[in-house]
């Protein structure tokens, strides 16, 4: 438990210390908030979008530069497996999406003076299933495409389209209906229909069971697919 905590906090530190992360993890949401006049309708989208940006932008490329320089061959020799590092890069970036989305909800309530979400509970779960759910798919990303900026790329081109086309920056009513619809089969809709409906207090389990049944295949297939070296 002290390895991983340890492993936790270097990758938070890590995680700290990159620019492009928490500009994109802190200051861009707040700023379309701000371009928004504070609009709280649209801050569920956005919560959603924090989560994609590290689990998608940031992850694939991050553990593939550390199969590329070969840290986790050199933990499968210590006490400290690759699993442990992989499961302390999930909790960090989860802490930081947390941590960015805390941030941009305080300013929505106490700057613009919306109200506060109906249902803080079922939101939190929304948004915990919607950051594994992205991350699971870093995980594949990361195992299909093994070279740093290969997979920083391609964890890039899958995440801007599927956050326009969801929900999260733009919403779908203002989409055309073919985007619309290929919206529909995207993982990220129903994460933000999950984090819409626990903010306004009128949560559906059906969106949460659907994340659910994605970290389940994404992960079953991140963990077929991944190598170590």
């Amino acid at each position: 438990m002290k390895a991983f905590t340890a492993l936790t906090a270097a990758e938070l530190r890590l995680l700290s210390r990159d620019p492009a992360s928490l500009f994109f993890m802190v200051a861009f949401p707040l700023m379309l908030l701000v371009l928004k006049r504070g609009d709280s309708g649209a801050v569920p989208g956005y919560l959603a979008m924090i989560a994609a940006i590290g689990g998608m932008g940031a992850l694939p490329g991050l553990l593939a530069s550390y199969r590329e320089r070969k840290v986790l061959k050199r933990l499968a020799t210590t006490p400290i497996s690759p699993v442990l590092l992989l499961g302390a890069q999930l909790v960090a970036q989860v802490a930081a999406a947390l941590a960015g989305s805390v941030l941009l909800v305080a300013v929505t309530i106490t700057v613009f003076g919306a109200q506060a979400p109906a249902d803080v509970l079922m939101l939190a779960a929304a948004f915990l299933l919607c950051s594994v759910m992205v991350c699971a798919l870093g995980f594949v990303i990361a195992a299909v495409v093994r070279n740093t900026r290969g997979a920083s790329l391609i964890g890039m081109l899958v995440m801007f389209p599927m956050i326009f086309l969801s929900g999260a920056a733009v919403p779908r009513k203002a989409l055309p209906g073919s985007l619309r619809q290929i919206g529909d089969f995207l993982p990220l809709t129903p994460a933000v229909d999950a984090l819409g409906d626990a903010w306004s207090g009128t949560a559906a389990i059906f969106p949460l069971l659907v994340l659910a049944g994605i970290i389940v295949a994404a992960t079953a297939a991140g963990a077929a697919l991944f190598r170590w070296e």
